[in-house]
């Protein structure tokens, strides 16, 4: 080959080294990040992590799965309020007497304007917007206020949270100086952090008790279709009924959730279309009540007894809260479709129907569902009412599990056994504690009221009660997260607090006739959330107190009668914030520490869902060669708490994917500290996958770049080593080598470690007043809160911590 041929083959060949070289750099241009977003700026000295793509709830669907959803949405979360037409006129005409027909019609406009305002413009077309990536309810609400406001009662706020990809946190407006004020004011009153999480634990503890509550009328208003077997009987088959469906949860809502969307469906089918047949045969003008002047003159006629019917006609709307607590598991547009265009037609046929034939046969009116339905419909039609009755439960009871289980995220409630029974739906879960408690509950309502008149006197307060308590914290949301204009607030507040004021004062009158049964399983409910929330509260204060200082860490380094055994240990405690105090007292008893020490602390973020990939945050704990680390495990309120072996490969594999990334920010450092920029000559080679390649030019990158060539997530063996040759200001030409390597090693220690076992070390501390707490105080912690831990779950079965391998240490916190 000639001289000329030779020359013509190198330069194609530098030319097309450069165009590979200008390739590269523009894809460093593209994916450049800035110094600053790498430097550590927070709590723990570290990034958050890498952000992840993966949606909530709230994610683009197709049509075909929206009406997917929309189907399956009646099944599970319209039983309650589609069984309401099984005892709304009995329970609002008391006394089963209707002395004006036009009293019908009345109650009919009442009912028709209750499910329009309420359900329909309040929930489906505002109250669904107030979600929490895709789900709703009162923790929801509150988890979404903690997020923009620090309002949270517990101090463990961390900078590092907000990066989450799930936190979704709004850009500032223009109407940003008025929700800002809010915030401040929200966030430097401890009232008003106080009365946020009464009022959230209060509406927890109502739906709770919907939870008893629902199952009782639901059922005996369906069996009571077979009224020639007596009161007695019916109880009697009722309590079986509710017995059998208790009995059965354990099995979880998954097994038979199937089949509840088709017989919801045919509820809705055999209702709507029992209505219209009774609205053309007895009398169509009852569609008059459509005029709200009806209802005005139902109140001018009967005054005071109008007003006191209102306990019955707010029963047309129990459930409601339902499409807002279930919306986790659908998505708004199915709920939207599900609830305009299937549930609101069949019940207000439904209503119109039975108003229809009240003003035929006003004597009806204590049977007034059973009673209109035609001869041949009739046991069809009570077979699918008992078994939408059920379902009707189902969800309420399968909604106070979920409801529980996102209070045991917020250290609100003692700690019970979660058993998660589908592994589609992480949030069905099942309670056994919970479970046979509500049963027996159910039982004792059920033969102490006998009948859903007395029944419903109870019922009301609890569905009105939540209502109010949505209605406050959507307007707060409004205000400081939506920054809505303040005429829409207004009229929000003013026409839906206006409406459920005026249901609850009338729920409220019935109050010794059975209201006092849904306020007596809140007091209780909300006092042992309290009593425990505020011990975990104080627990937490107290360690944050006395948490180990760093001269501590450093003189136990230095301390030649620490022993180093193999393993890792995994020394848990609730502390984000420093170590705990519980570790000297661990070393004073056993002067043994582990070749590789996490200081472990379970995290609970107010979102719903934390991705995986951003669950576990670490750093080193000083000195680095001592290899203690600190680790961070976030969980939204709907995550689930892995196994064991599963937890410690998580925890390894993040710990070891954060050493090769400190590996590379240090090696950036160090880059910096020699050259500003750093001039890559021709003696730049980089060794990859056992290539050498030498390139063609000159080029000058700064740090951040040469920190996007070597990115934190590429595998250890793809890189051997990296040769960056620098061009000092004295022209004076070394080279530089990256302590990738000593991180290789890290990561071989800690490899090694976990093949040698994992220990976990777990505080026992008990909790105490100090002596000189006042007396309230004493029997609130040594009695109340010592009670509720001595009878609930250990703090190792909750973390599925293998007993062969746990090693636990005792102390005392006086708070």
């Amino acid at each position: 080959m000639d001289e000329e041929e030779m020359e013509r083959r190198e330069a194609a060949t530098d030319e097309g080294t450069d165009t590979a070289i200008e390739a590269d750099e523009n894809k460093l241009k593209e994916r450049k990040v800035s110094w600053a977003k790498l430097r550590r700026v927070d709590s723990l000295n570290l990034e958050a992590g890498r952000v992840s793509t993966a949606g909530g709830h709230t994610s683009k669907v197709d049509w075909r799965r929206t009406l997917n959803l929309a189907f399956q949405s009646i099944g599970v979360v319209y039983g309650d309020i589609g069984t309401s037409p099984l005892y709304v006129f009995s329970s609002t005409f008391t006394d089963h007497k209707i002395e004006n027909t036009d009293d019908i019609l009345g109650v009919l406009s009442l009912v028709i304007y209750t499910i329009v305002l309420v359900p329909l413009l309040k929930y489906v077309l505002i109250v669904l917007r107030a979600n929490d990536n895709g789900d709703g309810g009162t923790f929801a609400l509150y988890s979404l206020i903690c997020r923009y406001a620090r309002v949270s009662l517990i101090p463990n706020d961390q900078p590092e949270d907000r990066q989450l990809s799930n936190y979704k946190l709004d850009t500032p407006s223009n109407q940003l100086r008025r929700a800002q004020k809010i915030k401040e004011k929200l966030e430097n009153s401890r009232t008003s952090k106080v009365v946020l999480f009464i009022v959230t634990i209060l509406g927890t503890s109502m739906v709770i008790g919907d939870g008893v509550l629902t199952p009782c009328i639901s059922v005996l208003s369906a069996v009571s279709g077979i009224s020639s077997l007596g009161k007695d009987a019916i109880v009697g088959i009722s309590v079986a009924i509710l017995i059998l469906l208790f009995s059965a949860q354990r099995f979880g809502t998954d097994k038979v959730g199937i089949a509840f969307a088709p017989v919801i469906l045919l509820w809705f089918t055999f209702i709507s279309g029992i209505g219209l047949y009774n609205l053309f045969k007895y009398n169509v003008g009852v569609l008059r009540a459509f005029n709200p002047k009806y209802a005005v003159d139902y109140f001018k006629r009967n005054g005071k007894k109008g007003w006191i019917s209102l306990g019955g006609v707010v029963l047309c709307i129990t459930g409601t809260e339902a499409m807002f607590a279930d919306l986790g598991h659908f998505n708004i547009r199915a709920i939207q479709i599900s609830f305009s265009g299937i549930v609101f037609p069949a019940l207000l046929a439904a209503y119109s129907g039975q108003a229809a034939y009240l003003t035929k046969f006003p004597g009806e009116v204590e049977h007034t569902f059973y009673s209109s339905i035609p001869d041949p419909l009739y046991w069809p039609t009570f077979v699918v009412a008992v078994a939408a009755a059920i379902i009707a439960s189902q969800a309420m009871i399968s909604g106070a599990f979920a409801i529980i289980s996102q209070s045991l995220s917020l250290c609100c409630f003692p700690r019970v056994k979660v058993v998660h029974t589908s592994a589609k739906y992480e949030g069905q879960v099942y309670i056994p504690e919970v479970n046979y408690l509500l049963m027996v509950a159910c039982v004792i309502v059920c033969v102490g009221f006998k009948t859903t008149e007395k029944i419903g006197n109870a019922y009301g307060i609890a569905v009105v009660a939540v209502m109010v308590i949505t209605t406050c914290m959507v307007t707060l949301i409004m205000l400081v997260i939506w920054k809505t204009s303040i005429w829409w607030i207004a009229l929000f507040l003013v026409v839906f607090s206006s409406i459920e004021v005026v249901y609850l004062s009338s729920v409220l009158y019935k109050f010794k006739q059975g209201g006092f049964l849904p306020l007596a399983f809140s007091f209780v409910l909300m006092a042992v959330m309290g009593i425990w929330h505020y011990v975990h509260k104080e627990r937490y204060m107290f360690e944050l107190r006395n948490k180990v200082s760093s001269d501590y860490i450093k003189d136990l380094a230095a301390n030649p009668r620490i022993n180093r055994v193999p393993g890792i240990g995994l020394l848990y405690s609730e502390l984000v914030q420093g170590i705990p105090p519980i570790f000297p007292h661990f070393i004073a008893n056993v002067p043994s520490i582990h070749s590789v020490l996490v200081f472990v602390s379970i995290k609970n973020i107010p979102i719903s869902k934390v991705a995986l990939e951003e669950r576990f945050l670490f750093r080193h704990v000083e000195p680095r060669d001592y290899r203690m680390f600190r680790c961070v495990v976030r969980y939204g309120y709907k995550d689930v708490i892995e196994g064991s072996k599963e937890f410690e490969r998580q925890l390894v594999e993040n710990l070891k994917e954060f050493i090769r990334h400190e590996g590379y920010i240090s090696e950036a450092r160090a880059v910096e500290q020699m050259a500003e920029p750093v001039n890559l000559q021709h003696s730049t080679i980089l060794v990859k996958d056992g290539k050498a390649g030498r390139s063609g030019r000159s080029s000058t990158v700064h740090m951040e770049e040469v920190l996007q060539q070597n990115p934190p997530r590429v595998s250890s063996g793809s890189i051997q080593s990296i040769h960056v040759g620098c061009k000092s200001t004295n022209s004076s030409s070394r080279m530089v080598t990256g302590p990738i390597q000593g991180a290789e090693e890290e990561m071989q220690i800690v490899q090694t470690a976990q093949e040698k076992g994992v220990v976990y070390l777990l505080g026992e501390a008990e909790v105490v007043a100090e002596e000189k707490s006042s007396l309230f105080k004493q029997i609130v912690v040594n009695y109340a809160y010592s009670f509720l831990r001595k009878n609930c779950r250990q703090g190792e079965k909750v973390l599925e911590i293998p007993r062969t391998r746990l090693l636990r240490v005792g102390m005392t916190y006086e708070i």
